[in-house]
């Protein structure tokens, strides 16, 4: 374990060597909510709440996907760079877990987002508007334990895409698809109270509401009782369903890639 610790530990100290890189990042956070918040709040029109759902709910909302959006950041293009450069072969030979490493590299990644990004971004936005409390130290509990799986889920996701470049050439036109799909789908740009009920139905039965729309809603206290052991045992299901799916191309990628070295 500790030796992927050390890759997130490399990955975090890279990333401090651009400072000009992570103010930028820090301005573009902060823009992004500015952004939203200004439209929305043009929407709502000065009115307090919409459907019963409030502005202070939606600029919450805003404000905890962007956080988790830094903290799940993650190299859409690792796999894709390593097999296109000829170099993913010596990386199967290194004593270590190929998929540990782009997780761990991840996870150092993100955290360095979240402390040099988006925490300043959230202490200036503050100054522009207001945000709800956590509904209690349980809900905020219960909120990061989510926000934990959400992350695998999301992860999970990108490993399958990125697979896919054992046969195609470039997967970068759909990671991008991929990205505003989850972007949209996931509570990110439009919060999904405002989501058509049939399309919300759709929605239920992917794992994107579990990223970030479950986390915001254990930290408003809108999930009660059974509706939390729901909402966990879909982002477990998911996270396994995922996997497989992960491994299975993993293992028909890797099994293609030594018939064509061959």
């Amino acid at each position: 374990m500790n030796t992927y610790i050390q890759f997130a530990a490399i990955k975090f100290r890279n990333n401090m060597a651009y400072r000009f890189e992570y103010l930028m990042g820090i301005l573009n956070t902060v823009l992004n909510f500015l952004v939203y918040w200004c439209i929305y709040k043009a929407l709502y029109g000065g009115a307090d709440e919409i459907d019963g759902i409030t502005f202070s709910m939606v600029t919450t909302n805003f404000i905890i996907s962007l956080g988790l959006t830094n903290a799940f950041s993650k190299n859409e293009m690792f796999l894709h760079d390593k097999i296109k450069q000829g170099t993913i072969a010596n990386e199967l030979l290194k004593p270590v877990n190929f998929k540990f490493r782009m997780l761990f590299e991840d996870l150092g990644d993100g955290f360095f987002k979240v402390i040099f990004n988006f925490i300043p971004a959230v202490i200036i936005a503050l100054f522009f508007t207001h945000i709800e409390p956590p509904a209690g130290i349980l809900s905020f509990s219960l909120c990061l334990i989510s926000a934990v799986l959400g992350y695998i889920v999301l992860w999970e996701i990108s490993f399958i895409v990125q697979t896919w470049a054992f046969w195609l050439f470039s997967i970068w036109g759909i990671v991008t698809i991929k990205n505003v799909i989850i972007n949209i789908f996931s509570g990110v740009l439009l919060p999904l109270w405002f989501m058509p009920e049939p399309v919300m139905n759709i929605i239920k039965f992917t794992p994107l509401d579990s990223i970030f729309f479950t986390p915001v809603q254990l930290y408003l206290g809108e999930l009660q009782g059974y509706e939390i052991i729901f909402n966990f045992s879909k982002q477990l299901l998911w996270i396994a369903v995922l996997y497989i799916i992960g491994e299975f191309f993993w293992s028909r990628g890797i099994k293609k890639l030594v018939v064509q070295g061959g």
